[in-house]
C-alpha cells in the first residue's frame, strides 16, 4: 500500500482512504484477513492509536469485520462493496469533470473525448 499522508487532512481519515484503495483493487480481498493495528502502524509509520481509529471507523461502515482474537478480515457483503466502489467513481468523476471544466468544457464534452479514448484508431 501506498502510504503517502498531507496535512490538508486528519491521518486517519487518508489512512482509511488508502485502505479502501487496497480493498477496491483486490490488495485486500472480500473476506481476506487484514494485517494487525501493529504491522499496519509500522508500515505506514504511524502511530498505533492513529491505525487503530482508522481501522474501527471502517468497521463501522461495514467495511472492516471484527473477529475479536482472530483480527480482522474485509467484509464480504457485496452490497457494502459495490457502494464503496459507485462512491468511489462518482468522487473520480466529479473530480475528472472540475479538471475538465478548468478549460470551459462541459461533462459532455469531456463524456465524448473519455469515449473516444476508447475507440481505436486507424494506423495509416
Amino acid at each position: 500500500m501506498n502510504w503517502k499522508f498531507t496535512g490538508d487532512r486528519p491521518v486517519y481519515q487518508q489512512i482509511m482512504e488508502t485502505l479502501r484503495g487496497a480493498i477496491l483493487k483486490g490488495e485486500l480481498p472480500p473476506g481476506g484477513k487484514v494485517p494487525s493495528v501493529r504491522d499496519l502502524a509500522a508500515q505506514a509509520q504511524v502511530n498505533p492509536n492513529t491505525m487503530q481509529r482508522a481501522l474501527t471507523e471502517l468497521e463501522r461502515e461495514g467495511l472492516l469485520v471484527g473477529g475479536g482474537t482472530s483480527g480482522r478480515t474485509v467484509t464480504q457483503d457485496e452490497t457494502i462493496l459495490s457502494a464503496m466502489r459507485e462512491q468511489a467513481l462518482q468522487a473520480l468523476a466529479r473530480e475528472c469533470a472540475e479538471k475538465f471544466m478548468v478549460f470551459g468544457l462541459t461533462p459532455t464534452q469531456a463524456a465524448r473525448l473519455l469515449v473516444a479514448l476508447d475507440t481505436p484508431k486507424e494506423e495509416s
